[in-house]
């Protein structure tokens, strides 16, 4: 893959799109917190185990207080309604670096830290915001849509080749539904070892969100923790709704990983 640059990225929380909303992103950042040194005294070299995974997002919000109920056409709350209310529950938060299968994405369940405006005294105005992973840290996933994806009825959507590594240590998927019209959408990831050519498509263990009856909503799941998972996936989606928007988001570990 080439290099690029940060242009043309997208930011979504809890289903909501604040792309437009977000002027930048100050850190994104995660991984272990330390590791602790295991070695006995028969051995000739250090041996250390990792400790806890954290992650942390920080980001610069403009303020815009539009809401869906005050604007005819609008569908959906902008950045000041979704962040002003700091809840104390989880937040799901998708950092994406590219709108393709295969783009990396910034994935992380944590707690909202602030909603801190600051007034230049050329009169700009933007808000710091943060987020402290909770349960899983960051992880950086692999886009299994091209960026939202649109569904009117049930679809296979294209592939997302994982490569040949590693296959027996599970995977973690992360959903963000930003519009939903209908009465009731499954989202699923399915698996094949050679993109359906002689390997038919079949069901992920594990790998189905909760039913979908509206939006904006966002989920994580994950599979057994040594699941063998297939070099390509793909994702399905059946129900009864005229409209899906939706995005999903793919981290296949490398090695056993315990959250």
């Amino acid at each position: 893959m080439p290099k690029q640059t940060g242009l043309a990225q997208g930011f979504y929380l809890g289903g909501y799109d604040l792309s437009g909303d977000t002027g930048a992103g100050n850190e994104i950042g995660g991984g272990l917190s330390g590791t602790q040194d295991v070695t006995g005294i028969d051995k000739a070299a250090y041996e250390r185990k990792g400790l806890l995974r954290d992650g942390r997002l920080s980001w610069t919000s403009f303020f815009n207080p539009e809401k869906a109920s005050d604007v005819p056409g609008t569908t959906t709350d902008r950045a000041h309604a979704v962040l002003s209310t700091i809840p104390t529950t989880d937040r799901h938060l998708m950092w994406l670096t590219g709108r393709t299968i295969g783009a990396a994405a910034a994935c992380m369940v944590g707690k909202q830290i602030g909603y801190d405006p600051s007034r230049g005294a050329d009169g700009s105005l933007t808000i710091s915001v943060s987020a402290q992973a909770n349960g899983f840290g960051l992880e950086w996933a692999t886009l299994a849509t091209a960026g939202v994806r649109t569904d009117t009825t049930a679809t296979n959507g294209a592939s997302l080749d994982l490569g040949t590594g590693p296959l027996s240590f599970g995977l973690q998927a992360y959903l963000q539904v930003t519009a939903f019209t209908g009465t009731s959408a499954t989202i699923k990831l399915q698996e094949s070892s050679d993109n359906g050519t002689a390997d038919t498509w079949t069901d992920v263990v594990g790998g189905g969100f909760t039913a979908v009856t509206a939006g904006p909503t966002a989920e994580r799941i994950q599979t057994a923790r040594t699941q063998t998972v297939e070099r390509y996936l793909r994702v399905a989606t059946t129900g009864t709704f005229t409209s899906l928007k939706f995005l999903v988001a793919v981290a296949r570990p490398d090695v056993l990983t315990q959250f």
